[in-house]
């Protein structure tokens, strides 16, 4: 009986070895030494760099936040939309994501023309809200907090027009040429 008993706690491994309740075993199990690399595409991409790129989403995003927020006031201060500032803005967004967030190459580029769109997309419901704010005598955080992201969003759709979708378009692909343009070579003095 104790026989049975021995081999009833024994466990297969998926690789086929057999476990006998202990990991006194030094090689991990497989399903352990899955998760120590990911894999992407047939390659090993380690934990470090899934963080980078984690991290360069969160920055992207960021200064695409703040580029709708510094257009909202330019807009707000010259009381007129200004859809083409997003031409500037895309410029600006690449060479800071190409200098500082990710070399150049598909991922600056992708990560340029999404941050160019999440800043034509916030600064529509940042506009949007300043107008509910204006209309209803009520403050801008006021208005953002009662209002939320869908009621905002709704309306910034319903404002959005085929010119402002042109410029984005077109901003989107001057961010993509310039993030994925290499840096310039520096000049050796001789």
């Amino acid at each position: 009986m104790g026989h049975r008993a021995s081999h009833a706690m024994m466990a297969a491994l998926p690789d086929g070895r057999m476990l006998d309740g202990v990991l006194s075993d030094p090689k991990p199990p497989h399903a352990a030494r899955l998760v120590r690399p990911l894999f992407i595409a047939g390659s090993p991409v380690s934990a470090r760099a899934v963080f980078g790129l984690i991290f360069s989403v969160f920055i992207a995003a960021m200064l695409g936040l703040a580029a709708g927020a510094l257009w909202m006031v330019v807009t707000i201060y010259q009381r007129q939309p200004m859809p083409w500032l997003v031409l500037p803005i895309a410029a600006i967004l690449a060479w800071a994501i190409r200098h500082s967030v990710r070399k150049p190459g598909n991922g600056a580029a992708l990560l340029a023309a999404l941050a160019t769109l999440l800043a034509s997309i916030y600064v529509s419901m940042l506009i949007a809200a300043a107008q509910i704010a204006g209309n209803m005598g009520l403050g801008l955080i006021d208005t953002l907090l009662t209002a939320g992201p869908g009621m905002l969003w709704q309306l910034a759709r319903m404002g959005f027009s085929v010119s402002e979708g042109v410029w984005t378009v077109l901003a989107m692909l001057l961010a993509a040429w310039l993030g994925r343009r290499p840096l310039p070579m520096k000049k050796s003095a001789k």
